[in-house]
């Protein structure tokens, strides 16, 4: 171990929709153990608590513990939020439910949208801050005292205060949270302008609706897991990922809650960046296939991209910064179905944990697309479940004959492919917005492949998009999990300018960078973590004038000139849309800094079994079985565990592990490397 190698034990716990999954790591000892537990959604915590029983991990002996979790994202998606009121200005109340005058679909007038705070609890208080800053009416602290009172009588729980143009000045918010602490019962009061100091005021609204109405529930979740923890003599602080890939303590997680929205896919995409820069593979695309959904994301230089303009569905946009993820409803438990139009629908409703596909013999009767691989070979069908419901192959196949085959005109394996076929389209589809849509070619990267079931489609979808490369790490199914040991810690900052570039005073610009590094390194100062190195980002976020989007511009450093600006921006919207446009001025809308505390190294080689690998190809094959490609196949199967590390396959192939399964198409190929990642070279289909 070198001296920038982590030191100590350390467990990272995440929380996915189906499974909990845990990975523990002894630097002294070089020891990794392992989880993999069903999710309890009614209290996460207690899948926590499961995992680490199951692992053998004593909680007391523990030198850290890094969550990340689901409890605000499953909030968020489910509406399952506390009652939460708000004071906005006058004549401001329905800014939450006008948006941006969109639809919830492109063509007609269907769909419906239902803002997070309703309109009874929308208060309005007289008193106005102009665009510039300066008062136009003063605040009326008896009007504001009435409201504050009517929505405690109304039982809300967390308060919103969202004042017109408070990213200006901010004194008007400032002195409403100074009151409100007065009458307020509690201390779930969340000021927009602290969350997001940007100039449009539906995106820091519905911001700030979001972190209030899923504070009180993380706040009350962490508390109790903490608790549990110390239950257990665990003493030390408890991290908890951000939606930013950093982490934050528990302590303090709840004050900006809507951060740790899409928590658990960031720690994947951490731990993506770290597998690949090691590896010696930094462009990746990531694609994580779970039980419920299916999270892809993009990145470049071993560095994730992050966005400030996340819209985790209709109307609802969290413009605080988030490694940019986009999510489809297409994982291991999807449902198959077919529409009353006779089509073939796969997902977006899940099986889930409970009954679960078919083939975990939980009670489950809807085909699914774990039940398609199932069918098709390439899960094995020797370890099927066959414990609550007596489940057997024929069980799975009957379901889709009858259910997919007949109505289709298939016979049962042809719809399991069909099923397949259309999950990949899906999967490709989600793959392409992070990449194609940004003006990126999905050649130029390779394919991460992870989650319990990413491996078993990632070949396909590499295949489907032109990639030609897949990654496959040591850990496919737990990678989220090691994503929150090697996360680092990261603060992210937005100051809003909005004014044409020309007109800008750069000094003032300059300032503001210094000012959030120095926030930045005053927040992870305050963190009891080791960081190894410190790194710092600046950007900006640009437009031309009379544009609605906004494009970000990464800068080499804190001291940009006009002209560089000017430059920077033109470079990247040529970039990006091949378009120039001269003649139209661009305005410099908001500038940002990312604080990144670089935690030190873990060393991934720990996570394979040196002791369990055979000395030949040959000896780590257990068998061969029926795989069903474009026709049945007889298919070598491999134990990973086994494989020696100049292993060299050709497919088709299936490669078996405790936590995923691998397939490997006819025409591809694979190596691999000191880590024990799986590199697979997609060919071309014979």
């Amino acid at each position: 171990m070198t001296e920038n190698t982590l030191t100590g034990t350390f467990a990272g716990i995440d929380v996915g929709g189906t499974f909990t999954d845990l990975v523990y790591y002894d630097s002294k000892a070089r020891g990794v153990k392992l989880a993999k537990v069903p999710t309890t959604l009614d209290n996460q915590s207690k899948g926590v608590l499961a995992a680490l029983d199951a692992a053998a991990v004593d909680a007391a002996a523990l030198d850290l513990i890094v969550h990340g979790t689901t409890t605000t994202t499953n909030a968020v998606l489910e509406r399952q939020l506390c009652r939460t009121g708000l004071v906005t200005t006058l004549g401001f109340r329905d800014v939450l439910e006008l948006g941006r005058r969109t639809r919830p679909h492109a063509y007609g007038m269907t769909g419906q949208f239902r803002p997070i705070i309703p309109r009874d609890l929308r208060l309005e208080v007289p008193g106005r801050m102009l665009a510039d800053g300066s008062e136009y009416a003063p605040l009326d602290e008896g009007a504001l005292r009435a409201a504050l009172s009517e929505l405690i009588d109304n039982g809300c729980e967390a308060l919103v205060i969202h004042f017109l143009h408070s990213y200006a000045n901010p004194a008007h918010e400032l002195r409403a949270r100074e009151i409100a602490r007065e009458i307020w019962p509690n201390g779930n009061i969340t000021m927009g302008h602290a969350l997001i100091s940007e100039s449009r005021e539906f995106e820091r609204g519905v911001t700030a609706a979001v972190n209030a109405s899923v504070q009180p529930l993380l706040r009350r979740y962490v508390e109790r897991l903490a608790d549990k923890l110390s239950e257990r003599g665990y003493d030390r602080d408890l991290l908890v990922m951000n939606g930013n890939g950093g982490m934050v303590s528990a302590r303090i997680v709840a004050e900006e809650a809507a951060k740790t929205v899409m928590s658990g896919p960031a720690s994947g995409v951490m731990a993506a960046a770290y597998t690949g820069r090691r590896a010696g593979i930094p462009d990746l695309l990531t694609y994580d296939m779970g039980g419920t959904s299916t999270d892809v994301a993009m990145i470049r230089g071993a560095d994730p991209a992050v966005s400030h303009e996340i819209e985790i569905e209709y109307a609802m946009p969290i413009h605080v910064p988030m490694v940019d993820v986009r999510t489809v409803g297409a994982g291991g438990g999807s449902i198959a179905r077919v529409d009353a139009a006779g089509l073939l629908q796969v997902g977006p409703d899940s099986a889930g944990s409970t009954p679960g596909p078919i083939c975990y013999g939980k009670g489950g009767t809807e085909p699914t697309i774990s039940d398609a691989n199932m069918l098709l070979g390439r899960l094995n069908p020797e370890r099927l479940n066959t414990g609550a419901g007596g489940v057997s192959l024929d069980t799975i196949r009957e379901a889709f004959a009858t259910k997919l085959g007949g109505p289709l005109g298939l016979g049962a394996p042809e719809a399991a492919a069909a099923v397949l076929k259309i999950a990949n389209a899906k999967m490709a589809d989600a793959v392409r917005m992070v990449s194609i849509s940004l003006g990126e070619d999905p050649r130029d990267f390779a394919l991460f492949a992870f989650g319990g079931a990413g491996p078993l489609h990632a070949c396909a979808i590499a295949r489907e998009l032109g990639v030609p490369r897949v990654l496959v790490p040591a850990r496919p199914g737990i990678t989220n999990a090691l994503g929150c040991i090697v996360a680092d810690l990261r603060h992210d900052y937005v100051a809003t300018v909005n004014r044409p570039l020309d007109a800008c005073d750069m000094d003032e610009v300059h300032a503001l960078f210094a000012r959030q590094v120095a926030d930045g390194r005053a927040a992870i100062g305050r963190e009891r973590v080791e960081i190894a190195e410190e790194k710092i980002t600046h950007s900006v976020e640009m437009r031309f004038i009379g544009q609605t989007h906004l494009l970000r511009v990464p800068l080499p450093d804190a001291a940009p000139t006009r002209e560089d600006l000017q430059a920077l921006f033109e470079e990247a919207y040529f970039k990006r849309f091949q378009v120039k446009l001269p003649e139209i001025r661009p305005a410099l809308v908001n500038v940002n800094s990312s604080v990144i505390g670089r935690r030190p190294e873990i060393d991934l080689v720990a996570l394979i079994d040196g002791a369990g690998r055979k000395p030949t190809l040959a000896e780590a094959q257990t068998g061969t079985r029926q795989v069903f490609f474009e026709d049945w196949t007889e298919t070598p199967v491999y134990w990973r565990d086994h494989l020696p590390l100049d292993a060299d396959l050709a497919g088709p192939a299936i490669v078996e592990q405790m936590d995923c399964t691998l397939v490997l198409e006819p025409g591809d190929t694979a190596t691999q490397d000191a880590d024990g990642n799986l590199i697979v070279t997609v060919g071309e289909r014979a």
